[in-house]
């Protein structure tokens, strides 16, 4: 099996949570790994010094952009594999002209959102958070039945907002529920929508017709803002409206604006600014749940990523395709 030149570009504090001592031991069964001392800046003479002769590069979250100039610095790179989501912020599409390949570990990023999408989906739709609150505010035996009247999983309408990775495992955790789901994706065909067992629909239809809604989609110049008022004032009145995907993919004035009227819900994993003012209304309304973006990858959940992106470098060293490989097509989308 060839020796690789390994550089691992990432911040000790990634390292620390992705790649567990036996995962770093596995990896040097592959060839020479070195450490980058400036992990954010590649233009440091030391990283320079590591890439003139590095094979492979694995990146993580807080890596600096592997731009074209840095390609160029490394003229016998062969692949770069990213130990987290979207390639973008860490490598540009030069790297396709130079020919290095790329591998993001987005599907395994892709489980704990869907994750706790899921969970956040049957507790929305059972209505435990509202009956928890008005339990907690009256401190007596309340009506159970008479608040949850309308509410469990049963029969319930799913949309889903985009068939990306996420979005997809989403729809494959939902199979064992008696909910039927709806989605919204103008590239995905009407063949595939009846494969996955779904119904395909335009973006007014999901907003209007479910019951709970979903967003998954990347955040591209094209999707910026796709969700805006007109599409919040389209959801019906008591819907659950999920956002794991970006803050920006959502005119924020206009979802406040909705949530403050109290006739929506929301569970909200990701805003823009990535923190929200601290005089916005979303810390104080009942009406929404508010996380700090904890639904991708955290403590343990790392550990499934290190591992993938070390197997990724134990495939490319001995000459078999790469697993998670990600093509200059999906480079686009990879987001």
């Amino acid at each position: 099996m060839p020796v690789l030149d390994i550089v691992i570009a990432m911040t000790p504090e990634f390292v620390d949570m992705t790649l567990e001592p036996s995962v770093r031991a596995r990896l040097e069964r592959f060839g020479r790994v070195r450490y980058s001392p400036t992990p954010t800046d590649h233009g440091s003479p030391a990283a320079r010094a590591l890439l003139a002769t590095a094979d492979v590069v694995v990146t993580g979250t807080g890596t600096a952009l592997l731009d074209d100039d840095t390609f160029t610095a490394a003229p016998r790179l062969k692949a770069v594999i990213h130990a987290a989501g979207s390639l973008r912020p860490v490598v540009t599409a030069f790297a396709y002209d130079r020919g290095v390949r790329l591998s993001s570990q987005a599907g395994a990023n892709a489980l704990p959102v869907a994750e706790y999408t899921l969970a956040m989906i049957l507790l929305e739709l059972k209505g435990v958070r509202g009956t928890e609150q008005i339990y907690r505010r009256e401190r007596r035996e309340v009506d159970v039945d008479g608040l949850l009247a309308t509410s469990g999983t049963y029969g319930r309408r799913v949309g889903v907002i985009s068939a990306s990775a996420i979005g997809l495992r989403v729809i494959d955790l939902l199979r064992p529920f008696d909910v039927h789901v709806v989605i919204h994706d103008p590239y995905l065909s009407d063949a595939a929508a009846a494969e996955l067992g779904v119904e395909r629909a335009d973006l007014h239809t999901v907003l209007s017709t479910s019951d709970v809604v979903t967003l998954h989609a990347p955040l591209l110049p094209e999707t910026r803002g796709m969700i805006g008022a007109p599409e919040l004032a389209a959801l019906r009145d008591g819907v659950t409206f999920i956002n794991t995907a970006r803050g920006a993919l959502i005119d924020q004035d206009a979802l406040v604006s909705e949530l403050c009227s109290g006739r929506i819900r929301a569970v909200i994993d990701v805003t823009d600014p990535e923190v929200s003012a601290p005089d916005s209304p979303l810390w104080d309304l009942d009406n929404v749940v508010l996380t700090p973006h904890v639904a991708g990858s955290r403590g343990l959940e790392l550990h499934r990523i290190g591992e993938r992106a070390v197997a990724e470098v134990g495939r490319l060293a001995r000459g078999e395709p790469l697993a998670y490989e990600v093509t200059r097509e999906r480079y686009a989308t990879n987001a």
